[in-house]
């Protein structure tokens, strides 16, 4: 009797010993707060990575914040206040330097805390050339491009480059641009007859930019701005616009699932990538690392593809861009790094920007408000 009860207490032991270290065994939970930019893009990056993740790491609460467009602003106004919320910002890659240089968000050794590429590639050669940053974790390529409602032209007379968009007796209407001087400034010379690898050297100088402004000023009459990228399209689709800029992506949804009449115009395309930042204050900044690492490899930068019509940051994810998860329809052709659209393309200078972004922007709000 008395062997069988001590039997009986050493297995209980053993068992509460077991449900112990199962106990100890699981993970804390973690809130990531993502900073991202709303839209068809957030949807994608929760279709495409959110919801994955989080089935596959159950412990893990991914929190979708759509503060992108003021980032760089909020970022700093958090960290002055010593209150840090955000664990995961997407952002541009120039707003990331700026961010870096500022000591706002954290530095990567990409070698050693990234996934190589499915063919064994090391991630500072699988990358994009020109995608990575110090504080900046690529995810995909993008374009801002100019787009005409199809309804608003005749047939036999569309619009096709940057030029005609400037062209305000042939292509008449009103034309709807980003309230700010990326990109806008690039096209104003390149509409002025500036070759793309030009531009910069040119915008440097008190005369690039006097031209650019005077460029603009020829169509400022036309203009409406925009300030966040769901009205771009929703101005194109009410024709109070027969031009917009926008991002590629977010034409392509308004185009091929809404069946909006639009159509992109490719010449010119302003060529940008976007990335994982994690600020330096936060308090999750390993969990955030963690999903980072995961959502950056071959095969999830090749998954976004299947949502939004961005091309994937990773060379070794080109091969398996594949449909549409819900139109089914091929989606290489749509992206701006295919073969057909990548004709005459503006790659944006973020070194430029860094250097010149706040000088610029102030004199195009002015020139906005004038």
């Amino acid at each position: 009797m008395r062997q069988r009860l001590i039997t009986g207490l050493l297995a209980g032991s053993a068992v509460s010993l077991l449900a112990m270290g199962a106990a100890l065994a699981e993970p804390d939970p973690v809130s990531l707060t993502v900073v991202s930019w709303g839209g068809a893009w957030s949807e994608a990056q929760q279709r495409a990575w959110h919801d994955p993740y989080m089935e596959e790491n159950p412990h893990v609460r991914i929190i979708n914040d759509d503060g992108a467009y003021n980032a760089l602003a909020g970022l700093r106004a958090q960290h002055d206040a010593g209150n840090v919320t955000w664990d995961l910002i997407s952002f541009y890659p120039s707003d990331a330097q700026l961010a870096c240089e500022e000591g706002l968000v954290i530095p990567f050794d990409h070698d050693e805390e990234l996934l190589p590429g499915d063919d064994g590639s090391l991630p500072s050669e699988d990358f994009v050339e020109g995608s990575m940053g110090e504080c900046l974790v690529p995810q995909m390529a993008f374009s801002t491009v100019m787009a005409f409602n199809t309804e608003m032209f005749d047939e036999d007379k569309k619009p096709e480059t940057i030029a005609d968009f400037f062209d305000t007796e042939n292509f008449p209407g009103r034309r709807a641009i980003h309230n700010r001087a990326v990109g806008n400034l690039e096209w104003a010379l390149y509409a002025d007859g500036v070759a793309p690898e030009d531009i910069y050297d040119l915008l440097e100088t008190e005369e690039g930019q006097a031209r650019a402004f005077a460029k603009l000023d020829t169509i400022k009459d036309s203009l409406v701005f925009w300030e966040e990228g769901a009205q771009a399209p929703q101005l194109l689709a009410d024709q109070e616009v027969s031009f917009a800029s926008g991002y590629n992506g977010r034409l392509f949804e308004a185009a091929q699932a809404e069946g909006q009449p639009f159509e992109i115009i490719w010449d010119g395309q302003i060529l940008e990538f976007e990335g994982w930042s994690i600020p330096s204050g936060s308090d999750n900044i390993k969990a955030a690392m963690e999903f980072v690492r995961w959502a950056t490899d071959t095969q999830r930068l090749a998954d976004q593809t299947k949502y939004i019509s961005y091309g994937p940051a990773r060379y070794s994810s080109q091969a398996l861009v594949g449909q549409h998860e819900d139109l089914g329809i091929e989606m290489g052709p749509h992206l701006p790094t295919h073969e057909d659209n990548f004709f005459s393309p503006i790659e944006l200078n973020n070194d430029f920007w860094t250097d010149w972004r706040d000088e610029l922007t102030e004199r195009f709000t002015a020139w906005m408000t004038q």
